[in-house]
């Protein structure tokens, strides 16, 4: 299994860390209009700045939000029978 490097793993769950930490006062400042205050904080409180990244293994590329990872691990899993509801396509 190919995985992503620690350290893209722990930048994005800081990342989100921060997001969580900083939204109650983004969600004030920006319902009172206060650019300037909001342009104050980190930049990494911004939702924006948020990558999607598997669960499993970290990988940025072809991640599916359903199931929060990516095609390589659906496909593993589907295949394995480990997701419910999930089945192979036979027409």
């Amino acid at each position: 299994m190919i995985m992503a490097k620690k350290s893209k793993i722990m930048k994005a769950q800081r990342q989100a860390a921060t997001v969580a930490k900083y939204a109650a006062q983004r969600a004030e400042l920006k319902r009172n209009h206060d650019y300037a205050a909001l342009a104050a904080l980190p930049r990494d409180a911004s939702p924006v700045r948020l990558h999607n990244r598997d669960l499993i293994d970290g990988r940025p590329h072809a991640y599916m939000r359903r199931f929060g990872m990516s095609r390589l691990n659906f496909r593993r899993l589907a295949h394995e029978g480990q997701l419910p509801g999930v089945r192979k396509a036979s027409w």
